[in-house]
């Protein structure tokens, strides 16, 4: 017969997770790994276009300014103390939702940029953006 008295019934075994904790770890970092280079394929058929119909080509005006602050809108030139006054009766004609474009000498100072800015804002026009090389 065998001595049970050796072995304590009432103690609970302890459960080591740490290596399974680590392969989950592993298998995670794989996962994170791999998924943005999955590539899915669908095939989509993209409607066809009528060639009969041209696109409406929206008005824009466009406003360069050189390096020696000459502002030049379509081909009228304007000096830049006197541009505030002279935009606003140049754009008194043109409708309030037209694109703008500014483009500007990489030497111009970034204030008189945003003066320029300023003065088409303050004029009405909502859609203005800054045209860069990049």
């Amino acid at each position: 017969m065998e001595d049970f008295s050796k072995f304590n019934l009432d103690e609970k075994p302890d459960l080591n997770i740490t290596p399974l904790v680590d392969i989950m770890l592993v298998l995670l970092a794989i996962l994170m790994v791999t998924t943005p280079t999955i590539v899915y394929k669908e095939d989509i058929t993209l409607p066809k276009g009528s060639k009969t119909q041209k696109v409406i080509d929206e008005p824009m005006i466009e406003i360069r300014i050189d390096k020696n602050k000459n502002i030049y809108v379509k081909d009228s030139k304007f000096s830049y103390k006197n541009f505030t006054d002279s935009f606003n009766l140049f754009s008194s004609s043109y409708n309030k939702n037209t694109e703008v474009r500014i483009r500007a000498d990489n030497n111009i100072i970034y204030g008189d940029v945003i003066f320029i800015l300023k003065t088409i804002k303050e004029a009405g026009f909502l859609k203005v953006s800054l045209i860069t090389n990049g």
